[in-house]
């Protein structure tokens, strides 16, 4: 499903984001990728959601190789993945229920079949009743909910989360991790990102532990 084999990020001047990488997720897994702001966590999810490519070395998603896809074949890898970065982009002049119907929309679903989805998503995240809401009038929480919904409403094999539960009460991120229990049970293979030691003890089967732009495995 994932597989990283001798990755190596830079953004210039010689100093690494990510350094030699090595590690495989299988399908169907749930776990998290931890280590403190900075790391090279948000790098490593990027290179899986195809939204940059590695400097070195291989990542392969989907039995396809990020790096030697062509910029016009991106898309269509990231049709299979559900994106939630920690920056939501939510779209302030659109309601919630416009927000999850957009992804739909440029995919070229037929009216009828996008507005099924989208109200099907957003009942999933526990949205239903606030879908004429814009993002700004909706809680903290429930604007993480609607980026899942956004993220999930194309029904991907892979869903990642950049500290999706950043800046929430304990009970609201249990509620949030929840919800990706719930799409992990059914078969999407998820990676979370967090920094919620708590979270990561009570949920976590697999961690990959990000520390200077290296990675190793560790025991939750």
């Amino acid at each position: 499903m994932i597989e990283f084999q001798h990755v190596f990020k830079s953004y210039g001047r010689g100093v690494n984001a990510l350094t030699d990488v090595n590690f495989r997720v299988a399908a169907g897994e749930f776990l998290f990728v931890s280590g403190a702001s900075g790391a090279g966590k948000s790098t490593l999810l990027k290179l899986i959601g195809g939204l940059d490519t590695p400097s070195r070395g291989v990542v392969q998603v989907n039995g396809q190789d990020v790096g030697k896809l062509p910029p016009r074949a991106r898309p269509y890898l990231r049709r299979a993945i559900g994106v939630i970065l920690q920056d939501a982009h939510l779209l302030n002049d659109r309601s919630a229920f416009e927000n999850v119907l957009l992804p739909l929309i440029v995919t070229g679903h037929s009216p009828a079949q996008a507005s099924s989805r989208a109200r099907a998503a957003i009942d999933k995240v526990g949205l239903s009743g606030k879908e004429s809401l814009r993002p700004i009038a909706l809680s903290g929480g429930d604007q993480q909910r609607l980026a899942i919904a956004r993220a999930i409403v194309n029904r991907p094999a892979i869903l990642i989360a950049d500290e999706p539960t950043a800046n929430l009460d304990h009970d609201s991120a249990v509620r949030i991790v929840e919800v990706f229990r719930d799409f992990n049970r059914v078969g999407v293979t998820t990676l979370i990102a967090t920094h919620d030691q708590a979270l990561i003890a009570a949920y976590a089967n697999r961690v990959l532990h990000v520390a200077a732009g290296q990675v190793t495995e560790r025991k939750p």
